[in-house]
């Protein structure tokens, strides 16, 4: 299975939300460079324990771009959590939600933090037959 790999930049913004959920609800903005070339939109609702460094997150973002050379959009589902700072991430490709040249598109998604702030990304693919 291919790895793509390359740097990110993401933009967070609050949306309104219900007074009475725990929950925070966010736009999400990427700009993706490296062997996956995209930009995304996408809404994250989040969840932050009164424990220090526990939260969780679910997330869908529609992706649009190109990847060896095939052009077309993908939408990622995101269910992630830290558990006392320790990170467990799930963020895979939805089955069948790849068009164009992406149609047929599967994988997974990896997102690693430096410690300046930067994000880069792996993400093991499998692209569908070409028609």
């Amino acid at each position: 299975m291919p790895t793509a790999k390359g740097t990110f930049s993401v933009k967070i913004t609050p949306l309104a939300g219900e007074e009475d959920m725990p929950f925070a609800r966010m736009r999400i903005d990427k700009v993706i460079s490296g062997d996956l070339e995209a930009t995304t939109v996408g809404q994250m609702m989040a969840f932050r324990s009164a424990v220090e460094g526990s939260a969780g997150y679910v997330a869908e973002e529609i992706v649009t771009g190109s990847l060896e050379g095939r052009s077309g959009s993908f939408v990622f589902q995101h269910a992630s959590e830290m558990n006392r700072g320790a990170p467990t991430q799930s963020i895979r490709v939805i089955p069948d939600s790849g068009t164009d040249g992406l149609a047929g598109l599967s994988g997974s998604f990896v997102i690693t933090i430096d410690a300046e702030g930067g994000h880069s990304y792996g993400f093991d693919y499998e692209l569908g037959q070409t028609t």
